[in-house]
């Protein structure tokens, strides 16, 4: 249905996408609750469609559907597995960088092998000791001739145990301008991954801990100059990732109604079936208002992303409602369900689960309140919506 931004392009896809999801994804979920491990042959799978590639420019051999249509993908994913959602835009904050930041070399080896699905990008910024705060990273690179020696760790780093090619926030010098990125091969000597852990949900999707132990790095596979690290960082979670986990948390908000509503019409209470109540009534119509809006204002910020307009408020605002609202939701269905909800032979407390684990990637609530109250204040640093989209701008057609 053509009614948020979409045309019929993007309305195509989500049809593709939603039948692959409904017959390739929906029966191997049993299988990722049970094992708590990445899905590995699935995730490839996913990836094999293309889908990564959905802001890749078709000179790069992507889709070139822009943000709008990995916000379609996403979304439609997330519907039928939050992790399988998560393991693509996790992928694509990997995308990010080499779009806006790779030279055209980088671009040109990349690109297409992400687009076909050979090659799973993902973003390390996080570490241990300094979780959010960006610039108390300690993780090092030293140049050493013609290539970069790198020591430290990255954790809660999307697609750790799939991924193929790592792109990697570390310090070479002091201070905001000490950041440097570089793309780091899975095979790279020196390089490994700690063990998988289980968390609360998102089963099949792998968010762990990147080893770097004299890791040698080429030169050329730096990304941008030195001290273009935290704009690498930046830009990748203000932008890519603060979209992409609100398609999440819409996918899954929209599974937390389906499942509801059927819950309603087939339980029955007092002679009628469930939803008849009142009370019942009054809160599935709260949930249907809090995905209305939390979808439109999903959309609209990707759209005004696509048009290369300034959208950082929205995109905050984007990622704020769509969480809170999802987790709003997810308990009231699970007030609605009662003990049938506490059983996992009905999903919704996967879906409570999965919900939680977009809150604190790309910024808290609370964060997007801060910059919003900056916003509000006219006290905000910049737009890196404006400053990327000029970037691209500039940029020239990708050449044979």
């Amino acid at each position: 249905m053509e009614r948020y931004f979409t045309d019929r392009r993007h309305e195509e896809l989500r049809v593709a996408v939603r039948e692959f999801a409904n017959t390739e994804v929906t029966p191997r979920i049993a299988e990722m609750e049970a094992t708590r491990t990445a899905s590995v042959g699935l995730s490839r799978q996913i990836a094999r469609q293309g889908w990564i590639g959905a802001t890749v420019p078709p000179g790069y051999g992507g889709m070139g559907v822009g943000h709008l249509g990995k916000t379609v993908v996403i979304e439609e994913l997330s519907r039928v597995s939050g992790a399988m959602g998560a393991m693509v835009q996790a992928s694509q904050l990997g995308v990010a960088k080499i779009i806006h930041f790779g030279n055209e070399e980088q671009k040109k080896t990349w690109l297409p092998a992400i687009a076909s699905g050979d090659c799973l990008p993902t973003i390390a910024v996080t570490e241990p000791d300094s979780g959010g705060h960006v610039l108390g990273m300690t993780s090092s690179a030293v140049r050493d001739g013609d290539d970069y020696i790198l020591n430290g760790s990255k954790v809660y780093v999307g697609n750790s145990h799939v991924g193929d090619l790592h792109g990697v926030v570390v310090r070479t010098g002091e201070g905001s301008k000490g950041l440097t990125a570089f793309l780091v091969e899975s095979d790279t000597p020196g390089f490994s991954l700690g063990a998988q852990r289980p968390a609360m949900g998102l089963h099949g999707f792998s968010f762990g801990e990147l080893v770097f132990d004299n890791c040698r790095v080429p030169a050329a596979n730096r990304l941008g100059a030195e001290g273009d690290g935290l704009a690498v960082a930046y830009s990748s979670s203000v932008l890519y990732g603060r979209a992409n986990l609100t398609a999440v948390s819409l996918g899954i908000h929209q599974a937390i109604l389906d499942e509801t509503s059927a819950f309603c019409g087939e339980r029955q209470r007092y002679g009628a079936p469930l939803g008849e109540l009142g009370s019942i009534k009054l809160k599935l119509g709260q949930m249907q208002s809090r995905l209305m809006t939390a979808r439109l204002a999903a959309y609209h910020a990707v759209h005004l992303l696509d048009q290369g307009l300034p959208c950082d408020a929205e995109l905050m605002n984007a990622k704020l409602v769509n969480v809170e609202y999802a987790l709003d939701s997810a308990r009231d269905a699970m007030e609605i369900h009662a003990a049938c909800g506490l059983f996992t032979d009905r999903p919704v407390e996967r879906y409570l689960r999965d919900a939680h684990h977009i809150f604190a990637p790309a910024g808290t609530s609370d964060v997007q309140r801060l910059r919003l109250g900056e916003i509000a204040l006219g006290t905000a640093k910049g737009s890196w919506s404006e400053r990327l989209s000029e970037l691209v701008r500039r940029e020239p057609e990708p050449t044979g």
